[in-house]
C-alpha cells in the first residue's frame, strides 16, 4: 500500500512532500505520524496506537531485548579466567599452612566443576588431588569447613522427652507434609524431630529376654555404649546415616562392651578404655585426650536426662547398627571377613536391645546417681591428663577400684 502524503494546494518541493512528520499514522490512519516502531519500522502517532498496532510485535521485540541484556551479563573468557586464578590463589593460601604447597593443588578441570555446581567424587580427582584429599580428612583440616553439629542431647526440648509406660514414645512425629504445614505454628513441636524417636513396638520385660537374671554391671556398660555412641555422632557430625557401616564400625572401635566383648566392673575402667581409644593414632585428630573428657559431659547431660532419653539413644543405636547391617549386604568383601562383621553386628544389636529393656525398667533416682558417679571419675581423670598431658592406657583395674595408669610416650 503506497504511503499516503497530503499535500497542499500551494506549490511545494519533493522534500517538504517526504517530510516524516506529513505521514498519516498507519494504525489510526486519521493523524500524522511522530514515531517509528523500532521492530516493524511501521509508522504511528500515539502511545494508543503503538500499544494497538500488533500486540506480537512489541511482546517480540521486548523479549529480545531482554535476552540481549541477559546476554551483555554473561561473563566472557577473561573474567572467567580471572575468578579461576583467584579461585585458585585462595585455595592455596588456605592450605599453605596446613599442608606442603605441593599437595594443595586443585587442576583447573577440577575447580571448574566445583564452579559449575557438579558433584565431585573421589573418581574426579586425579592422583595427587587425591593424596591431598585424604591428607586434608585425616589431620581434620575438613572439619573447618563443615558447620559444626548441635547434639540433640543438649537441645532444650531433650528435657521434654516421654514415653508410655510399654517405652513406645507418647509423641510420635508428623509426616513430612504436616511438619512443613505447621512449621510456623509449632515450633516446639518441630524441635520434638530432633530427637531420636522411640521404639515403635513396646519393649517386652528385661526377664522375658534371657533366663539368666540381668548383670549388676549393666550399668556400667551402659556408660560405655553412651560414651561411643556420642563419640561416634561428633565424628560424623550429627549424620551417621551418610555412611552407616562405617559408623557401626566406629562405634564398635570405641565401645569395649558392643565391639569387644568386654565386661568392665567399674565405672572408671569403662571411661578409661573409651579415652584410650579416642587417644589412639586413629582418632587423635578429632582432639585427642581433652576431646574425650569433653565427651564424658555428654554422657553426665544424658544421664541427667533420664531413662525416656536414654532409651531414643539405645534405640538410635539400634537403627545404626541395623542400617549398617543392610549396607554389608553391597560391600564386596571376603567371605569370611562378610561374616565376621556381621557377627558382631548382630551381637551389638542383641546387646543394645536387651540394654534398652532393662533402662525402661529403671526408677528415674538412678540416673542422677550414675551421673554424679561419672561427674567424680572424670574429675579424677582431668586431673590426671592436667599433670601427664599424655596418653591413657588403662589396665585392668583392681578390686579396691584403683585404676592402674600408665602413660605412653
Amino acid at each position: 500500500m503506497p504511503e499516503t502524503i497530503i499535500t497542499s494546494e500551494a506549490p511545494s518541493t519533493s522534500t517538504q512532500f517526504n517530510h516524516p512528520s506529513h505521514i498519516i499514522c498507519r494504525v489510526c490512519e486519521k493523524q500524522f505520524s511522530q514515531y517509528t516502531c523500532p521492530r516493524c519500522n511501521i509508522r504511528y502517532c500515539s502511545l494508543h496506537c503503538y500499544k494497538s498496532h500488533s500486540l506480537r510485535c512489541t511482546e517480540s521485540f521486548m523479549r529480545e531485548n531482554v535476552v540481549q541484556e541477559m546476554q551483555q551479563l554473561q561473563p566472557d573468557n577473561e573474567t572467567k579466567q580471572k575468578m579461576l586464578d583467584i579461585l585458585k590463589r585462595f585455595h592455596e593460601e588456605e592450605e599453605t599452612d596446613s599442608m606442603d604447597e605441593d599437595d594443595s593443588y586443585l587442576s583447573e578441570e577440577t575447580i571448574q566443576k566445583i564452579m559449575s555446581g557438579n558433584q565431585i567424587s573421589l573418581d574426579d580427582l586425579s592422583a595427587e588431588e587425591r593424596k591431598c584429599f585424604q591428607r586434608a580428612v585425616a589431620s581434620g583440616e575438613l572439619s573447618k569447613l563443615i558447620k559444626p553439629w548441635d547434639p540433640w542431647w543438649l537441645k532444650p526440648s531433650a528435657k521434654y522427652i516421654s514415653l508410655g509406660q510399654d517405652g513406645v514414645s507418647l509423641v510420635q512425629p508428623l509426616v513430612e507434609q504436616d511438619s512443613v504445614e505447621s512449621s510456623g505454628n509449632d515450633m516446639e513441636g518441630n524441635q520434638l524431630h530432633d530427637i531420636p524417636p522411640g521404639p515403635e513396638t513396646p519393649l517386652p520385660p528385661a526377664s522375658k529376654l534371657s533366663t539368666a537374671d540381668p548383670s549388676p554391671l549393666l550399668a556400667v556398660h551402659l556408660i560405655d555404649i553412651i560414651y561411643s555412641y556420642c563419640f561416634t555422632l561428633r565424628l560424623y557430625n550429627g549424620d551417621w546415616q551418610s555412611d552407616a557401616l562405617e559408623s557401626a564400625m566406629v562405634l564398635l572401635g570405641v565401645s569395649s562392651v558392643l565391639g569387644k566383648g568386654g565386661q568392665p566392673e567399674t565405672v572408671l575402667e569403662a571411661l578409661l578404655h573409651c579415652l584410650e581409644q579416642t587417644s589412639s593414632p586413629a582418632y587423635r585428630h578429632m582432639g585427642g585426650l581433652q576431646f574425650g573428657l569433653g565427651l564424658l559431659d555428654d554422657v553426665i547431660s544424658l544421664l541427667y536426662l533420664g531413662g525416656a532419653a536414654l532409651v531414643c539413644l539405645l534405640c538410635d543405636t539400634q537403627r545404626l547398627i541395623q542400617a549398617a547391617e543392610k549396607d554389608l549386604k553391597s560391600e564386596k568383601l571376603h567371605k569370611s571377613k562378610r561374616v565376621e562383621i556381621k557377627n558382631k553386628l548382630k551381637s551389638a544389636e542383641r546387646k543394645v536391645y536387651f540394654i534398652m529393656c532393662w533402662v525402661h525398667e529403671q526408677p528415674a533416682e538412678v540416673w542422677s546417681s550414675l551421673a554424679a558417679l561419672v561427674n567424680a571419675e572424670k574429675s579424677s581423670a582431668v586431673e590426671f591428663a592436667s599433670s601427664k598431658k599424655g596418653t591413657v592406657r588403662s589396665e585392668k583395674v583392681e578390686r579396691t577400684g584403683k585404676p592402674l595408669i600408665e602413660e605412653v610416650q
